[in-house]
């Protein structure tokens, strides 16, 4: 028989529903993600540290698990919120079930929930935080202003990799440092297979560090939590900046915008999902893109670099160039994985940076 869970939002509303995954409680910023496949990528992806991730689509788990998807050894979200959970999911790849796999993990799940209001609620409102627990929390219970104060703090330090580590194909061409600010696995993927030997370096390594790798490009990753809390990473990165050539994803992005005198400010609900479109200013052409972020670089405050992207929907910065430091940077994912791979072109661009800087040594 299926228990009872209650989803009780900052503002006071409650949703009842049913516990899947992990018995407890916990509380997160919630948010939502409109993706009709990649729950796996979605719930190891490092930059939902923190938060409690609600699937719009509403039946999620029916390929099961498949651990060769992960984008992360471990799933980072608070507590995951679907519609309906699939309990026998039909893939030839899947080892098990979402339930199976969430009860291992210890990440709380909740189903029977009414995920289209909480969405509408959410784009209304903006991002808010919740709690999840077996009885819905009174006005006066302690645990609302515990949802109420709670905040996503040290979320780059808590999600990188604590060593260096390398992958190495059998003929690397380019060494790229690999900065994990959070990384998905696909974006190591996409550079092995453009034959380079990628060392991941963590989020606390210094520019001299860095530069004394010899690596002949820089990439700057996706992560969690507010760029303008990680003021040693942008300090380094004020160093790095025209000494190798950059891209950076993402949190990768925004922290590249703050190193060179920009801004950034939080959305009201961010672009979480995989059908973003975003616009190309040097060409006009549209791209469908996979994004999530809750925090976006201010267009107004761009400095030292063009914006070369926007979105389609909102017209919020999604690309800088910076071509006087050989370095460009997207808020949009072109890894995607899974989602669409219209942007895959940039690592390419990103390699013929590396190629040209080479030449020119």
């Amino acid at each position: 028989m299926k228990k009872k869970v209650y989803l009780t939002l900052q503002n006071g509303k409650v949703f009842e529903g049913y516990r899947f995954g992990a018995e407890g409680e916990t509380v997160g910023e919630l948010v939502f993600t409109t993706g009709m496949t990649g729950y796996l990528e979605t719930l190891t992806d490092p930059s939902y540290y923190g938060q409690i991730v609600t699937q719009t689509f509403p039946l999620i788990g029916n390929y099961g698990v498949i651990p060769e998807d992960f984008e992360s050894a471990k799933p980072w979200v608070s507590a995951y919120v679907v519609r309906e959970v699939c309990e026998k999911p039909s893939n030839f790849r899947s080892e098990g079930t979402l339930d199976a796999y969430l009860k291992e993990r210890g990440i709380i799940g909740v189903c029977g929930v009414d995920t289209r209001e909480l969405t509408r609620i959410v784009r209304e409102t903006g991002v808010m935080n919740a709690y999840i627990s077996s009885t819905p929390l009174s006005e006066t219970d302690g645990r609302r202003k515990e949802t109420a104060d709670y905040r996503v703090r040290n979320a780059v330090r808590s999600v990188t990799c604590p060593e260096v580590r390398e992958y190495a194909p059998a003929d690397a061409k380019y060494t790229v440092a690999l900065w994990d600010f959070g990384c998905k696995e696909n974006i190591v993927r996409e550079l092995v297979k453009r034959d380079c030997r990628v060392l991941r370096i963590p989020s606390f390594y210094t520019a001299e560090q860095i530069l004394a790798l010899s690596p002949d490009g820089i990439m700057l990753t996706n992560g969690p939590g507010d760029p303008e809390e990680n003021a040693d990473i942008i300090a380094e990165l004020k160093k790095l900046a025209g000494k190798k050539p950059i891209f950076g994803i993402c949190l990768g992005h925004q922290l590249f915008a703050l190193a060179m005198g920009g801004r950034t400010g939080k959305m009201k609900y961010g672009h979480r999902g995989s059908n973003q479109p975003v616009k190309d200013l040097r060409t006009g052409r549209v791209y469908i893109s996979s994004q999530n972020h809750g925090y976006e670089v201010l267009s107004s405050a761009v400095k030292n670099g063009k914006i070369r992207f926007v979105n389609a929907n909102d017209n919020t910065c999604e690309g800088v160039d910076y071509d006087d430091i050989n370095a460009f940077t997207v808020q949009f994912h072109p890894e995607a994985c899974g989602g669409p791979h219209d942007a895959n072109f940039l690592f390419d661009r990103f390699f013929s940076n590396m190629e040209k800087e080479k030449c020119h040594a």
